[in-house]
């Protein structure tokens, strides 16, 4: 197959043609991965290129060539339309991070580079349909003044008085919404940032954020507010061809959290279950090609 011209899909668009040694080359530098979709004369249809034998390291599926003439649309493939996230996050690297997000949070100073190093190294290991290589390009500096706010807030509490606490209490949540933009901001695929920004308002986020804390009174109700929060952040993704919701239920949203509280308890099986709550998390967001369910 090297005298072959082949064809391959990036963000939905056909690209090529090009020679197999480019394609390898492609290949090895990580813009074409094994779930990328590819064609060549002679294939019945786009097949991801870990399918084809020897094309990519490791890949051995069998690959029927039994037609000529151009490639299909991409869109005939309907894995490249959507799918579920996932993600296999290191046990001692996901740990360690967050731990230096806590502390940099309670001594304030480094809250923006602790922050922004967890993001960094935690967002990589997250696998999207159709977004090879994806990546946080956001630096410390960006937004340093929140997080340093932000920090200094954890210690609202010793003031002992409901107006400061209420003050604190909607400070956060703007906070938090400013933080979330930032992160939807700064997402890349394959080294490109990508087009997407969070559009949903700062004052419905504030009281999204309010109704989590508040709901929490009810030992259970949090759960069931956080499912619905994170359906509408997903509902005001903009610049994505695709649609983003959250499929996980209160129900199970609560057990888990409740087995991951008990287990952090006992202080040794922290790192385990913060993976395996982490890694359960991520699979709850998934694409779908926008219209494909109604209501979403």
């Amino acid at each position: 197959m090297s005298n072959r011209n082949w064809f391959y899909a990036s963000e939905g668009q056909q690209k090529g043609p090009l020679p197999e040694t480019q394609l390898r080359d492609l290949i090895t530098r990580g813009m074409v991965g094994a779930d990328t979709l590819v064609w060549t004369e002679g294939m019945a249809g786009w097949q991801k290129a870990g399918e084809i034998p020897g094309l990519v390291p490791s890949a051995g599926a069998p690959a029927a060539f039994p037609q000529a003439g151009g490639p299909p649309p991409v869109a005939a493939s309907g894995s490249y339309s959507g799918g579920t996230l996932s993600a296999d996050f290191p046990i001692w690297g996901l740990f360690g991070r967050s731990l230096l997000m806590f502390i940099g949070q309670i001594l304030v100073i480094p809250a923006p580079w602790t922050a922004t190093g967890l993001y960094r190294f935690a967002i990589p290991y997250i696998r999207v349909p159709g977004r090879p290589h994806f990546a946080f390009t956001g630096q410390p500096l960006d937004i340093w003044w929140v997080f340093i706010v932000l920090g200094l807030l954890t210690y609202a509490g010793a003031a002992n008085s409901n107006i400061v606490t209420l003050l604190s209490l909607l400070l956060q949540g703007f906070l938090s919404w400013m933080i979330v933009r930032w992160i939807i901001g700064h997402l890349s695929s394959s080294g490109q940032d990508l087009p997407i920004s969070f559009k949903g308002s700062p004052v419905a986020y504030v009281g999204w954020y309010v109704a989590m804390v508040v709901s929490a009174i009810t030992i259970i109700g949090w759960a069931w507010v956080l499912t619905a929060w994170m359906r509408w952040i997903c509902r005001n993704i903009d610049g994505t061809r695709r649609e983003v919701s959250f499929n996980a239920s209160g129900i199970e949203v609560l057990w888990r959290t409740i087995v991951f509280t008990i287990a952090c308890g006992f202080l040794i099986p922290i790192p385990w279950v913060l993976r395996w709550y982490g890694n359960w998390f991520v699979s709850q967001f998934a694409l779908t090609e926008r219209g494909a369910y109604a209501g979403q």
